[in-house]
């Protein structure tokens, strides 16, 4: 399966090269490998996108009612997101725009749906 029709695997590609644009810039790394602190922090987003409640149906961050990142981490994904969003429409312009539609879904509170619709969301 294409990893850019799933939409976990295109949230996970996105923010990896975020990463890249934001640690390139930074950093001076190169495309080659991140600095120590970036490839951290792709390792820790990683693991918050594995256990999303939401799983297959995971709105974008900015639109979840769930925050699961830690401050710090979520303070470092604010800033990378605002130095790399712009500059992805020229970089991965099909992830940008990807990205974008996403921002449309909305999602209810898992609190907020029925014993049906959460055993549907596990099921997926």
């Amino acid at each position: 399966m294409n990893p850019l029709s799933d939409r976990l695997g295109r949230e996970r590609h996105t923010m990896a090269r975020m990463v890249e644009i934001y640690c390139n810039a930074r950093h001076g790394h190169g495309h080659a490998a991140l600095c120590e602190d970036c490839r951290q922090f792709l390792d820790y987003a990683e693991v918050r996108l594995k256990k999303c409640p939401y799983g297959p149906d995971k709105p974008t961050c900015a639109n979840c009612p769930i925050h699961c990142y830690k401050p710090g981490p979520r303070a470092r994904a604010r800033m990378i997101m605002r130095y790399s969003g712009p500059r992805m429409l020229l970089r991965h312009p099909y992830l940008a725009i990807a990205h974008k539609l996403d921002g449309l879904i909305s999602a209810n509170h898992p609190k907020e749906l029925t014993r049906d619709q959460r055993a549907q969301m596990r099921e997926r």
